[in-house]
């Protein structure tokens, strides 16, 4: 089969295709044939290291496809199913989805309803899961999303061209949710408003806590999170007594988040940090059946009608679409890799 690797850590020239065997599915695992990978910045984060490589790792945590394969013990996927897969790459270096099959414990892989392609499996999953975590961990908020769940909540997502943004702007609707968005040009501005956000404001103009406060007079209850270090000092002007601020990202900051302590108190305000490595299998199968659900419901769909482009490549330009992530390319990034009949 066809695989791409990498050996050594460093930039997307590290990347190659080459030959492997199929591996086996042992017990409780399962083969899946690859039919879209997806590209994440954890996938080009990990491919640049540090650390040490045992051995040869394929790049890229999220991608759907097809059963190929069970081992003994596994009853509840046959070969034919269709499935995502919660993080691949994270299981085993060998198991990322830039290749043809990958092997993965039953237990992380979803179904894919049949009306749903395999685009929006391999598209959606960390960007999805990720936004799922963080609209459901306030003090006085659902734990799962449906919809009307977030009914009567304001929810203010930073960066809402990206594709986490995206991802919890649709699902924020889904749930029932008032949304507004910050983003940096026009052009963002306009992918935000086809994600479905009620309101968009560009952080690069303006006073834009009057702006969010003139929408929002009591506070917003949540704070999705992209910039962490940067927009700290916007989260007390905005929250709401008893809001929370869901972190997943640090852009253009310096690793540092700094608090004015005294109006954080006094709102009672709830900061949580978030990464899907560590969140632990149970929630990330919870969430995994709320994306599922939204998908099925046509809340979450990729396309630039929908806020978020596609840009697709084959496997054997999979160095080419790390390369694009790394630079910036606005919308979700597609690998091509086996034919989906």
């Amino acid at each position: 089969m066809k695989a791409v690797t990498y050996t050594r850590h460093g930039g997307p020239e590290v990347l190659s295709l080459s030959e492997r065997e199929v591996p086996e599915p042992g017990a409780g695992e399962v083969r899946v044939r690859i039919v879209v990978s997806a590209v994440n910045p954890t996938d080009w984060k990990s491919r640049r290291g540090p650390g040490e490589l045992a051995g040869p790792a394929v790049p890229n945590q999220d991608g759907a496809g097809v059963v190929d394969a069970v081992g003994p013990g596994v009853t509840e996927f046959a070969a034919g199913d269709r499935v995502w897969v919660l993080l691949a790459a994270a299981h085993a270096p060998a198991s990322g989805t830039a290749q043809e099959y990958t092997v993965l414990p039953a237990e992380r892989l979803v179904r894919l309803p049949d009306a749903v392609g395999f685009d929006e499996g391999a598209g959606f999953a960390i960007p999805a899961l990720t936004a799922h975590r963080a609209l459901t961990v306030a003090e006085d908020g659902p734990a799962r999303l449906a919809p009307g769940a977030l009914a009567g909540r304001t929810v203010l997502v930073t960066g809402g061209a990206g594709a986490v943004g995206n991802a919890t702007i649709q699902l924020a609707r889904w749930a029932g949710a008032t949304v507004l968005t910050t983003v940096s040009t026009e052009a963002k501005a306009a992918l935000a408003r086809a994600a479905g956000a009620d309101h968009v404001l560009r952080y690069t103009s303006g006073d834009l806590a009057a702006g969010i406060r003139a929408i929002a007079p009591d506070g917003v209850d949540l704070v999705v999170e992209v910039a962490a270090g940067t927009n700290a000092g916007l989260h007390a002007d905005v929250l709401r007594t008893r809001g929370t601020v869901a972190a997943y990202g640090d852009d253009r900051g310096t690793g540092t988040v700094t608090l004015e302590f005294g109006r954080n108190l006094w709102l009672n305000s709830r900061y949580q940090f978030l990464v899907l490595y560590t969140v632990g299998l149970d929630k990330l199968r919870a969430g995994a059946e709320d994306v599922t659900a939204a998908l099925v419901d046509g809340a979450l769909r990729l396309g630039e009608e929908r806020g978020l482009p596609v840009h697709r490549f084959p496997l054997e330009q999979t160095a080419q679409a790390h390369e694009a992530s790394e630079n910036g390319a606005t919308g979700k990034i597609l690998i091509d890799v086996t034919p989906p009949g």
